[in-house]
């Protein structure tokens, strides 16, 4: 049950259609932002930009998270470029909000146009099931392109969730939408300079972790059922579960300790890493390095999608989006090998190579640069065939297990898959105190 304490409104006024106002709940104080679409039918204007900046810029000044409850057709055309130059300022304070403290953001009714860009701002994106959102709407389209559409067809809830990413989750209604942001608030610090709060920790479900990696190397498995047997019981939030869902991403618990889980999905794609999944995989990474929430990433993936199509869309620069986020993160991480671990993949899942604090494999684990398969193929592409199943066999034999890794300091320690919770929990909690390294630079040209 949410405890709600009256509510302070900041800067009260009669002009605008959005109000800001403290609001405590559960003992936490949170700075609340909502439009109200009734108002000149959800039209903003410049104080309502200028409302939201001076929310977001308090917020961020005295460290308590962000939310803003939205519905906007756009900005007011009375306002003319007044409108514009409003809405710019409050995306420049959600950008500089952006990993001081939490930004969530509900979706109650349309957004439109330029208002829009700000659900791309957010950490969190909760809609309801009859928004929508888009830049350019279906008129514009029609003109532009010659292609009827709808709002729902442009930009509807299905739209957000499984096809552009924007949005996380879809709630029943506003109600919903509320519980939604406030779940996910329990897992988060108020700000950067604070960690997540511990609570009693729970036993995970009765999972057979030995048994759970098929006998068959290319048979899938769902890697929640794993993650069930390593975190609390009943604590795995996962993220955007449906978009790019052959990455699984999300908060859980381990002892009570809020880490943040980045996994191959096995059952979808056999976890291969497309372009969509580099991109979620490197948002939440940097989500998680923001605000002090410690990762585990757990590897199963056969490598990159091949592809033409992904290759002109930049396959390169997106992957490097991931690689660049682990890379630059400097919260606990720990890599979990359970399966396969191949070539540039294995790379941008948060390798020893790209900075992680500790490598754990299981046995079953495959790490290498490709299958025996397709090094057979190059390697002994002109050797008879039963030849190459030989040379098959006996790569399988010596490259694809986890040992040549350990060997060479790559893997930290083979682990048996029932001990993996408790080789966590220890690991996690020497990795505690791990000190943040601060760049030298002003920033990196990351590859957005």
């Amino acid at each position: 049950m949410v405890r709600r304490s009256p509510h302070l409104e900041l800067k009260a006024s009669s002009t605008g259609s959005t109000r800001s106002e403290f609001r405590n709940i559960d003992g936490r104080r949170v700075m609340w932002i909502s439009s109200r679409a009734t108002t000149r039918r959800g039209a903003l204007s410049e104080r309502d930009g200028e409302r939201i900046a001076h929310a977001a810029s308090t917020a961020a000044s005295i460290g308590i998270p962000l939310v803003c409850e939205l519905s906007t057709s756009g900005a007011k055309i009375q306002d003319g470029v007044a409108a514009l130059h409003g809405w710019g300022i409050a995306a420049r304070a959600l950008a500089h909000c952006s990993g001081q403290v939490p930004i969530l953001l509900g979706l109650t009714g349309p957004a439109v146009s330029g208002p829009a860009l700000l659900l791309g701002l957010a950490d969190y994106v909760i809609i309801a099931p009859d928004s929508f959102a888009f830049l350019s709407g279906p008129q514009s389209v029609a003109e532009f392109t010659g292609v009827a559409v709808t709002n729902q067809e442009l930009g509807g809830a299905s739209v957000l969730l499984n096809r552009s990413g924007v949005a996380f989750d879809v709630a029943s209604d506003r109600r919903d939408i509320e519980e939604s942001i406030l779940k996910l608030l329990s897992y988060l610090p108020d700000s950067t300079n604070e960690l997540p709060t511990r609570i009693d920790s729970t036993d995970p479900a009765a999972v057979d972790l030995d048994a759970i990696i098929p006998e068959q190397p290319t048979a899938a498995y769902d890697v929640r059922d794993l993650l069930a047997g390593i975190v609390d019981s009943n604590t795995f939030y996962e993220l955007r579960s449906t978009w790019a869902n052959q990455l699984v991403t999300g908060l859980a618990r381990l002892e009570g300790c809020t880490i943040g889980i980045v996994a191959n999905q096995p059952k979808i794609m056999a976890g291969t890493l497309d372009i969509s999944a580099a991109q979620k995989g490197a948002r939440f990474v940097r989500f998680c390095d923001s605000l002090n929430i410690p990762i585990l990433t757990l590897v199963d993936t056969p490598g990159f999608l091949p592809g033409k199509d992904v290759e002109w869309r930049g396959m390169i620069r997106h992957g490097a989006e991931l690689a660049f986020s682990y890379a630059a993160c400097n919260v606990p991480r720990i890599c979990l090998i359970t399966r396969k671990a191949y070539g540039g993949a294995y790379i941008v899942m948060d390798s020893k190579g790209i900075g992680n604090d500790l490598t754990f494999a299981w046995p079953s684990a495959e790490i290498a640069v490709m299958g025996a398969q397709g090094a057979v193929e190059i390697i002994y592409r002109r050797a008879p065939s039963e030849e190459r199943l030989r040379h098959q066999q006996k790569y399988e034999d010596e490259y694809l297990t986890p040992w040549i890794a350990a060997e060479r300091g790559y893997v930290d320690n083979v682990i048996e898959p029932n001990q993996t919770r408790a080789h966590l929990v220890r690991a996690f909690d020497l990795l505690s105190t791990k000190k943040e390294q601060l760049r030298k630079a002003k920033h990196a040209n990351s590859p957005l």
